[in-house]
């Protein structure tokens, strides 16, 4: 069943080539620029205010490295290859990876981060789960993953983020501030203007 719904999406997108390459470009550029935006919550919390950008930040930082780290550990107990390996007829878009296909690296960590972030915030959460579908969903269009794949890189992100919430925040907000020490005076020199001194009458 996972591999007749990738061929019937792979075929589609073979017809369909530009399809293929403009989710190519997207794919390559999407993840780098998820990072960024994930860093830039950071810049959320004025210096001195509250720290809950900053705490979702790193939380989702946080999150991202752990579902990371278990998806290691399950390609131990199962390697399951990738589709274009097990299926040479298979066209894919972009960078031919061979490393586990299950669960999907991308989508564990890009569900990992929006997952967080959605617990501490819904509407930019939502933005964040939105943006991690098309990632994930883009893996199996450009023919770099099995659906599956997908739903467990979800399932891996929502777990990780569940446990990292829970579990981890007064370690993280002890790290966030520490960190913030370092960043808030940076981001006041950049965020604080000087109001201009009164003009002498």
């Amino acid at each position: 069943m996972d591999y007749r719904i990738y061929h019937a999406i792979n075929l589609f997108v073979f017809h369909h080539a530009w399809l293929g390459r403009s989710l190519s470009f997207l794919e390559k550029w999407a993840v780098p620029v998820y990072a960024v935006a994930t860093v830039a919550l950071w810049l959320l919390a004025r210096p001195g205010g509250g720290r809950k950008w900053k705490l979702a930040s790193a939380a989702a930082l946080c999150s991202a490295g752990v579902a990371l780290l278990v998806n290691q550990l399950i390609a131990q107990l199962w390697h399951r290859q990738r589709p274009f390996a097990t299926h040479p007829g298979a066209h894919v878009w972009g960078s031919r990876s061979h490393d586990p296909s299950f669960p999907s690296d991308h989508a564990s960590a890009a569900f990992a981060i929006a997952f967080t972030i959605f617990f501490f915030d819904r509407l930019v959460g939502g933005i964040f789960l939105a943006a991690a579908t098309v990632i994930g969903v883009g893996r199996v269009f450009i023919g770099a993953h099995y659906p599956a794949d997908i739903v467990a890189g979800c399932l891996v992100g929502l777990a990780v983020a569940l446990l990292v919430t829970r579990l981890a925040k007064p370690l993280l907000l002890a790290l966030v501030r520490i960190v913030e020490r370092l960043t808030d005076p940076l981001l006041a020199k950049l965020l604080w203007r000087r109001k201009p001194e009164p003009q002498a009458s």
